[in-house]
């Protein structure tokens, strides 16, 4: 693969970024919606104009070889991938920036940037690839510390060790998810995790944040394929017996994973492999009636043939994204093991019965690689990665593109959906922009399913920030009233605490708080994230 340039202020890498006829193909569906809106095009500021302060510490010198000072290294681990941190980007607006960027090649090396920032009261934030949505890697820690290191993961990459007649691999937490499946496809294997940041986000991020991957149904979370973790705390070293399961007391993994390191830095993992598919099956099913959509959906996932893929689109969403004018259920399977005909066709009649229509026939495939993709599922599949980079070119003309996700049971599901439109609806008309609501499920389970709510909005330039801020209030506290969770898949961060405290009971938040001062005694780790550390000493 040609070398790339990831962005230093925005999604993925520069050459990939939104231009030429698909930027105009874009601003002309936005048009259509957002007649005499100001889409105007801005450019992010040269890097080199930022004003970044002088770091205020200095690592000992066992550490200086891992150290980095560089201010555009320091700017680049200041944000993570969140609509406000690319508009304040845009802005020129980072006030945040680490003293330092520490990048460990070793766990041994791990242990010693911990024991020296807990005893000099440095704050420590852990950064994988840097594609948080919810502040969990901002340096925002507040003025009580000497400074603050960004631990960056990311030279800690390598398979370790593959167990193949268990089908499992030790994998160090710093490697991204493309070297990651490089590593293990000379094995025949794969994890099959394949989040939307999956190209910019490592398995030691996955794992800290709970994230969801791919699949619509059972294997949908992280810990669903995590067999034992090795973590690093400033108090010791905590590792989990590799084990397919156990009944033994509480689990030892379950305290980490989604802890977002506040409580430890997650080194390696025993993660959970498949042999790589080989049958697949695709289709795109159209819904006149969205209604009827989710009563599909709902039945698709009480049915027990667990499709990999099972995406409703809304009108609105189906349209910005994929141009088309229903909803549209984007509906998949895949095996190693066994054609999957019987499974399309049965889940295809399933639609069918509540009015579903395909666009064109199913597809079958049968091939060990990846083939060439066309037709309205795959379009979606394109245009899904190509998301964030078209919320960034949106995000630079003047437009608010931001989502919620979150989960709730089926039967909540349509007062949930009113909820969050008339908070947005109303948050909007406050606000003085024009916008429009959309939702599409990213996964189903027999309980419920996980909405996922976009905004869109015209907005004013310079104001952007504020005017979301103000929207993501109103809309989270909806989220709150309705007992939906304040996110499915994007971790608590410092952006979603006010909610995700309401969402935990006293009782637990005061053990998380008692683990917090157990592990991480000098409350150096990712302050303000999950739990607040107890006062410094």
């Amino acid at each position: 693969m040609p070398h790339k340039t990831r962005s230093w202020w925005g999604w993925g890498n520069e050459e990939d970024a939104v231009t030429g006829a698909e930027r105009q193909g874009l601003t002309n569906r936005v048009g259509t919606v957002f007649e005499g809106a100001d889409l105007t095009v801005h450019h992010a500021p040269n890097i080199d104009s930022f004003e970044v302060p002088d770091s205020r510490v200095r690592p000992p010198g066992g550490l200086a070889s891992i150290t980095s000072h560089d201010a555009r290294d320091r700017l680049a681990h200041s944000h993570g991938q969140s609509f406000r941190d690319v508009v304040r980007a845009l802005l020129g607006r980072l006030d945040h920036v680490p003293d330092l960027v520490v990048r460990p090649r070793t766990e041994a090396e791990v242990v010693d940037v911990l024991d020296w920032c807990a005893t000099v009261g440095i704050a420590v934030v852990p950064f994988g690839g840097g594609s948080s949505v919810v502040g969990g890697v901002e340096p925002r820690v507040g003025g009580t510390y000497a400074g603050t290191v960004s631990l960056d993961l990311t030279a800690m990459n390598k398979v370790l060790e593959v167990d193949r007649i268990s089908r499992a691999a030790l994998v160090q937490a710093g490697v991204l998810g493309p070297h990651l499946e490089e590593q293990l496809k000379g094995f025949g294997l794969t994890l099959r995790f394949f989040p939307q940041s999956f190209q910019f986000s490592t398995l030691g991020g996955w794992l800290a944040t709970r994230a969801g991957g791919h699949y619509a149904t059972l294997l949908t979370h992280i810990d669903d394929v995590t067999e034992s973790m090795r973590v690093v705390t400033p108090a010791g070293i905590s590792e989990s017996r590799r084990l397919p399961a156990s009944g033994a007391g509480p689990s030892h993994d379950r305290l980490f994973l989604g802890s977002e390191g506040t409580l430890g830095v997650i080194t390696q993992a025993w993660v959970r492999l498949q042999d790589r598919p080989r049958w697949r099956a695709a289709a795109s099913v159209s819904f006149a009636d969205y209604e009827a959509g989710v009563t599909a959906a709902r039945s698709l996932a009480q049915s027990g043939l667990y499709p990999a893929n099972c995406r409703l689109l809304d009108p609105m969403e189906a349209f910005i994204n994929a141009g088309s004018a229903t909803a549209v259920l984007v509906l998949g399977f895949e095996s190693a093991d066994h054609p999957l005909t019987a499974w399309m066709e049965r889940a295809l009649e399933l639609c069918r019965d509540h009015g579903g229509t395909l666009q064109e026939p199913a597809r079958y495939t049968e091939t060990a690689d990846q083939v060439a993709r066309s037709g309205p599922s795959d379009t979606w599949r394109s245009a899904f990665l190509r998301m964030p980079y078209r919320r960034d070119a949106l995000a630079a003309q003047s437009m608010i593109v931001e989502t919620f996700e979150t989960a709730c049971t089926w039967d909540r599901f349509n007062d949930l959906r009113a909820a969050v439109n008339t908070a947005a609806e109303d948050a909007m008309r406050q606000v003085g922009v024009p916008g429009v609501v959309t939702c599409r499920f990213t996964h189903i389970y027999p309980d419920g399913p996980a909405p996922y709510f976009g905004i869109y909005a015209a907005g004013r330039w310079g104001h952007t920030v504020e005017q979301w801020d103000q929207i993501k209030l109103a809309v989270s506290e909806a989220l709150s009233a309705a007992g939906a969770t304040i996110t499915h898949h994007h971790a608590v961060g410092r952006d979603h605490r006010p909610w995700y405290d309401r969402q935990r009971s006293d009782l637990f938040a005061h053990a998380l708080q008692v683990s917090k001062t157990v592990l991480d005694p000098a409350g150096i780790l990712n302050p303000g994230v999950v739990i607040d550390p107890a006062p410094l000493r």
